[in-house]
């Protein structure tokens, strides 16, 4: 079978969808299937061409088997939404006009933004080919959420736009359960909905002792670590955990020194996080700048307890972070800061702990139980293995798969 997979994030960018995005192709290679993604030059988050690529009207490469296609796009950092929109826009057209000329079975255009299903969409009519859209998020509720975008004619538009690719789609496969429920009350039916969540890549991560070389080059040796690893995003809610953290050095002198944060990564909001940092004279937290993937495991085996927050929204309910099934791999609890089905799979696997959403006097009253509570976090790991185990990314690629074919045949 001949896949064409649409995605405007891929290797070597390290975000939820490239990592989902290549590992489950990597997977159907594998498996015998001839497999063609179309996406842009690396640039996120920052909008930054990554070294060793241009940003090309057209340019191909092979990784791993995965034949990648990387078409021109107008490139902007993750935030202001005008700008997104016009790089979301420019990439929907490129990605199209590239794919006309490409022989496939089936076509995927997978989200977050939905301008990449509308090529999709436009490919499958112009070739008479079934194609399938990835649900990853609620866009363009999700920006709303945030404040990217307010309620008007505009989201209205979008929403339009969304439940019509929707309607069109011969399969949909939303990544949560929530998001289906979600899509049902809107009028669409469940039959032609499949929940694939996310999951983890049990080869890349697994247990391993905490590396010590990497502590003492960041001076965390001896530390109680807290790690965030990832987008510092409008939606990640880390301004009010540097917040949080100078009520934490003030009324808990003693236990601050031996508690660590460190977050990794970049975003629109990185900068908002330093300057909050230095503007309070924090000294239980370091930033580093963005790591590429195989390094995480060094990382996260630094750490005693990894982070996992979302803005406290409704939205953000229908979520679940894809940094729970790489902790869990490690066995390394979550300190998880989401409600509704992300909450629900930490407690039913009792794999760490949750803590009510920018509530400032739940989080730290959480930080310290962790901290103080060394046998409990050992009781975590049997339940990070089980989580693991029922979220290997291989088993989840192998179901996508299975989907794709019938799709192809009966789309």
């Amino acid at each position: 079978m001949k896949i064409l997979f649409i995605s405007d994030n891929f290797p070597p960018e390290v975000n939820a969808p490239a990592t989902r995005t290549f590992e489950h192709c990597v997977e159907w290679v594998k498996a015998g299937h001839a497999v063609t993604v179309l996406t842009s030059a690396p640039n996120f988050p920052l909008g930054k061409v990554y070294k060793g690529y241009k940003n090309r009207l057209y340019q191909t490469e092979n990784i791993e088997g995965i034949r990648v296609i990387r078409v021109w796009t107008y490139i902007a950092e993750n935030k202001g939404f005008i700008k997104r929109i016009l790089d979301y826009l420019s990439f929907s057209f490129t990605s199209f006009c590239a794919g006309l000329k490409l022989e496939c079975d089936v076509i995927v255009a997978t989200s977050p933004q939905f301008f990449t299903a509308l090529s999709g969409y436009f490919l499958a009519v112009l070739k008479r080919r079934p194609w399938v859209f990835e649900l990853r998020d609620l866009w363009p509720d999700s920006i709303k959420t945030v404040g990217a975008l307010k309620d008007g004619l505009l989201f209205r538009l979008l929403e339009r736009l969304e439940i019509f690719l929707y309607k069109k789609a011969d399969l949909i496969i939303p990544v949560t359960e929530a998001f289906k429920r979600n899509l049902v009350t809107r009028g669409i039916t469940p039959q032609k909905q499949v929940v694939i969540t996310n999951g983890c890549n049990l080869e890349l991560f697994q247990p391993k002792p905490k590396n010590q070389q990497l502590l003492n080059k960041l001076g965390l040796e001896g530390k109680f670590v807290f790690s965030y690893i990832g987008t510092h995003g409008m939606a990640h809610s880390l301004e009010f955990i540097v917040a949080a953290l100078e009520d934490l050095e003030n009324n808990y002198k003693k236990n601050a020194t031996a508690i660590h944060f460190l977050f990794i990564g970049a975003g629109a909001r990185k900068q908002a996080c330093l300057d909050l940092a230095r503007s309070k004279n924090l000294h239980n937290i370091t930033f580093l700048d963005p790591i590429p993937k195989e390094e995480v495991p060094a990382y996260i085996s630094i750490s005693d307890v990894c982070l996992a927050p979302l803005l406290r929204t409704e939205t953000f309910k229908t979520v679940i972070p894809s940094k729970i099934f790489e902790a869990a791999a490690m066995h390394k609890p979550v300190l998880l800061g989401v409600e509704g089905q992300a909450k629900e799979i930490v407690d039913k696997y009792q794999s760490g702990m949750c803590y009510i959403p920018e509530n400032k006097n739940d989080f730290i009253e959480k930080v310290l139980y962790m901290y103080h509570n060394p046998k409990k976090l050992e009781g975590f790991k049997e339940g990070c293995q089980n989580l693991a185990r029922d979220y290997d990314r291989k088993r989840l690629a192998e179901q996508m798969l299975v989907c794709l074919i019938k799709t192809s045949v009966c789309g």
